[in-house]
């Protein structure tokens, strides 16, 4: 990973936009199945961001049912916890679904959920066909607003209090996630297809640092947490998971 070089100000207030994106998808056809390729039954699950559950992408897992997938949620209420204890039960969660689908599953992340979809994907060609990260600062993931490093801190100092289920101060550079960064910064997998979908008016994170050199690149106008409701981010979506490959690593 390389050394973060942040904006002074990323444009948080331009998250408040989000309410207006998930208008735009609900009046949209693509959201009721128009235009999109059948799934066919492709196995396809969903990672949440920071501090948010499974809850926070139902509309994406609705939609993608609706449209011919099979969904799996990651099984995180909160997420919050170790980088590495996270990574391990959604990779139980991966194995299942590929072993009921017979075939590698898709990935899809938000934010945080990205660099657990990375992660996967190095560890698990067999098990992985792609992986498509949203707002996701692979490279640099201290690179986000100075509020969502505040968060992390709170967070974090409960660690110190050995509070169950939250990540702590030893989850960055302790021993508990070593191989889960040395994995995030490792070469990608050329068997498992990769696209990165950003925003240069993302108001959380860094928008460079989403630009893994593996990735294909995919420019989006949203929000940070709207893209879980942005019809241009689903239409992205829809082509990646169609482009796929399913068969064994």
């Amino acid at each position: 990973m390389t050394t973060p070089s942040l904006p002074l100000l990323l444009p948080i207030w331009l998250e408040g936009r989000a309410g207006l994106e998930l208008a735009e998808l609900m009046s949209s056809p693509l959201f009721y199945g128009a235009s999109v390729r059948d799934g066919g039954g492709s196995p396809v699950l969903l990672v949440p961001g920071f501090l948010l559950g499974d809850d926070s992408l139902g509309l994406m897992t609705s939609w993608l049912r609706r449209t011919g997938y099979r969904t799996e949620s990651s099984g995180l209420v909160y997420n919050v916890d170790c980088s590495e204890a996270s990574v391990r039960r959604v990779a139980d969660r991966v194995e299942r679904l590929a072993e009921r689908a017979g075939r590698r599953v898709a990935i899809v992340g938000q934010s945080r959920g990205g660099l657990y979809a990375r992660v996967l994907a190095v560890r698990r060609p067999d098990l992985v066909a792609g992986i498509v990260t949203l707002g996701s600062p692979v490279m640099v993931p201290a690179a986000v607003h100075p509020v969502m490093v505040a968060q992390a801190a709170a967070i974090a100092s409960l660690g110190l209090f050995q509070a169950p289920g939250v990540l702590s101060w030893q989850c960055v550079d302790g021993a508990c996630c070593r191989s889960f960064w040395a994995d995030l910064a490792a070469p990608f997998p050329d068997t498992v297809g990769y696209e990165s979908i950003y925003s240069r008016t993302d108001g959380i994170v860094d928008w460079h640092a989403c630009l893994d050199p593996a990735a294909a690149h995919r420019e989006v106008d949203s929000s940070h947490y709207g893209m879980s409701v942005n019809v241009a981010v689903y239409e992205l979506i829809a082509a990646a998971l169609a482009s796929f490959p399913a068969s064994a690593g």
